[in-house]
């Protein structure tokens, strides 16, 4: 099954008009309105629910850059809206404010380098507004951002909608960090199918990696899920092996995809796909379309960000490790385009040969 853009945005449409249920959002990761930007800070999760008002660029690019808000679709949305609340407080003349939004956009890029959401949105606000009148800069701006963002949400509900039919009823699912709906506009990536899935009473069970050294799945996936209700089992990454056995299906989310399908996720998603390969589950990514960048012919050419020792030595700021111990903190892994069975996207199932299939579905 495969669909257009403009196919999956009303098929989208057609599910949360009725078309197939799902779980209602408690929350808000992001709040666009009024020309104001709120961020939900998921640093303190799931203790505290705390919503950051943000002021500028420089504090959208320290959200991302500190995780307070996170997962590839997600940043790039909020990065779009950093830009249009930029345009809308800059107080200079047309003409300046175009140049002002081009080293704003710089600065934003390189807050987390992995992640291709977070270029594509920006470079998409960009271009719309180099070819306008500079009078309309600020609208066209705000109008984008917005624009990705519907966008984005219909195409949570697609990937949700689309990758229901690999879930058989009671499966056992494996996933890691957090691809829902703190990731993603709408109902997530990987977790949409799951979210889905528990609305048409298929009553998944969801294995949790915890998730280190930042423990994204103990503290925003397990706690999205049991909010929700679904059945939810928390382990700890070095469990994997032991628990695969059980399992029907691991699900995982992007943050970025080369042209012949290795694919950019967080640290020890590789580590999964080899263990899934050996008990032989099917091993799937969820991502939009947008996760995709055909400008690297494999992994080897996809940046990945190293982090601060920080988040290793620590846990909640209590040191784990002795002060002279050296760290290598690397956010991301790349899971091998081999090793994967097949890429779950709003516009319809990947499979093998992916140097093929990709540009095919993407229309290149």
């Amino acid at each position: 099954m495969q669909l257009s853009s403009e196919k999956s945005l009303h098929f989208s449409k057609r599910i949360r008009e009725g078309g197939a249920k799902s779980p209602s959002l408690n929350f808000q990761p992001i709040i666009f309105r009024n020309n104001q930007l709120k961020i939900l800070d998921q640093t303190k999760l799931p203790g505290r629910i705390r919503y950051l008002n943000i002021k500028n660029y420089r504090e959208v690019a320290k959200a991302i850059k500190t995780l307070q808000v996170r997962g590839a679709p997600l940043i790039g949305v909020t990065a779009a809206f950093g830009l249009a609340l930029e345009a809308q407080n800059y107080p200079k003349s047309s003409r300046e404010l175009l140049k002002h939004l081009n080293h704003v956009a710089k600065v934003l890029k390189q807050a987390r380098p992995t992640a291709v959401n977070l270029s594509w949105a920006i470079e998409r606000c960009i271009k719309k507004i180099e070819s306008v009148p500079l009078t309309a800069i600020r609208k066209k701006v705000r109008e984008e951002a917005e624009k990705i963002y519907t966008e984005e949400t219909a195409h949570s509900f697609a990937l949700g909608e689309i990758g229901v039919k690999l879930v058989k009823k009671n499966a056992r699912i494996l996933t890691i960090c957090n691809a829902g709906k703190l990731a993603a506009p709408g109902l997530g990536t990987a977790l949409a199918i799951i979210y889905i899935a528990f609305a048409r009473k298929k009553n998944p069970l969801v294995y949790v990696c915890e998730t280190r050294p930042l423990l994204q799945g103990a503290r925003l996936t397990a706690f999205e899920l049991t909010q929700a209700g679904i059945s939810t089992i928390l382990i700890t990454d070095n469990m994997v092996g032991t628990v695969a056995s059980q399992v029907d299906l691991f699900l995982v989310g992007a943050d970025r995809i080369a042209a012949n399908g290795d694919t950019a996720n967080k640290i020890g998603t590789f580590t999964l796909s080899i263990i899934a390969q050996y008990f032989k589950v099917p091993f799937y990514v969820v991502a939009p379309i947008s996760t995709f960048d055909l400008t690297k012919p494999n992994g080897k050419s996809i940046p990945i960000e190293i982090r601060n020792s920080k988040e290793v030595v620590t846990i909640q700021n209590h040191r784990i490790a002795p002060k002279d111990v050296m760290v290598y903190n690397p956010a991301f892994d790349i899971t091998p385009g081999a090793l994967i069975t097949g890429f779950i996207t709003d516009r319809g199932i990947i499979y093998p040969p992916f140097h093929k299939s990709i540009k095919r579905v993407l229309g290149q």
